[in-house]
């Protein structure tokens, strides 16, 4: 009975995963079908009916969860804390953080009856019952929270980790005698290959400034959108630059020596916890066989000895 149970909670999660998995990458799933059905020769007539039945479907879906979302609203969350994390995780949409609660209402609802059911299924009493549709209603709850907060630290990483490399490419287009939108341009293009959520960043400043946006309110912007704090001292940099009319080239060679010192101070540190995080595995895992291998036949020959005696 209870390898079932793990059984069946473990189909659950995998279930809840494959749903998580379905709704974030379904748009992109259907535009690359809808494109695939425009390059046929020979479409069917049929097609256009069934694409307006799935995207129908689709709306009907979506209006459920904004409903549910939206109803989560009104009851006094963190609304606009999760509406921020979720921009620095990449979701720009509007109505993510409403999406984002009715995700999570109805991922609580759908654990909560399916812990239920396998309660029922397995002929568990009404307290057992209850716990597992509890548990699974509160990994409901997190879990599509764990699962935007580790895409936005994945995100937060992978553009931290390419900031350096972006700034000398800057710094190398700004002294080639390019403007710092053109800049910012090219520099999205190079690092599209390196660090794709940087690239959408930069490319999303030159879609500010180009709607209109000033410049420093689109650097403002990719501050919040990011959240880091070397974003953010480049963003000031770029502001006061304009601001007081210095040459910007010499302070982002500033700011980019700045940030590869940080980075190769970081390495150092990593490398120097590596010794330290190197004493648990050592103590549980390498410490034990040693001590069979050393001390095993000395245990022997004296149980021996004393058996004899």
């Amino acid at each position: 009975m209870p390898y079932l149970v793990g059984i069946l909670a473990g189909l659950c999660v995998t279930m809840l995963l494959v749903a998580l998995y379905e709704l974030t990458t379904a748009p992109a799933r259907a535009v690359a079908r809808e494109l695939e059905e425009i390059r046929i020769r020979q479409p069917s007539p049929f097609g256009s009916v069934s694409r307006r039945r799935r995207q129908s479907r689709k709306q009907q879906l979506g209006d459920v969860i904004r409903l549910l979302g939206e109803r989560v609203e009104r009851g006094g969350l963190d609304v606009d804390g999760w509406a921020r994390k979720l921009i620095q995780a990449g979701y720009w949409n509007p109505e993510a953080a409403r999406i984002f609660f009715g995700i999570r209402v109805a991922t609580t609802a759908g654990m909560l009856v399916v812990g239920m059911g396998i309660g029922v299924l397995l002929e568990a009493r009404l307290l057992g019952t209850l716990f597992l549709g509890l548990w699974l209603a509160v990994f409901g709850w997190i879990g599509p929270s764990w699962y935007v907060l580790r895409k936005r630290s994945t995100r937060r990483l992978d553009i931290h980790s390419a900031l350096a490399d972006a700034l000398d490419l800057l710094v190398t287009c700004v002294e080639a005698g390019m403007g710092l939108n053109q800049a910012l341009v090219r520099v999205a293009e190079e690092i599209r290959n390196i660090s794709e959520p940087l690239s959408e960043e930069f490319s999303m400043v030159n879609l500010e400034i180009r709607a209109g946006t000033p410049r420093a309110q689109a650097m403002r912007n990719l501050a919040d959108r990011t959240g880091i704090e070397d974003v953010e001292a480049l963003v000031s940099m770029l502001i006061q630059t304009e601001r007081f009319g210095t040459s910007v080239g010499r302070a982002l060679r500033v700011q980019a020596t700045t940030l590869r010192q940080k980075r190769r101070q970081r390495a150092e540190e990593a490398a120097a916890k590596t010794t330290i995080k190197l004493i648990f595995p050592l103590v549980l895992f390498v410490f034990p066989a040693l001590f069979v291998v050393i001390l095993g036949p000395a245990v022997i020959q004296v149980v021996q000895a004393l058996g004899s005696m």
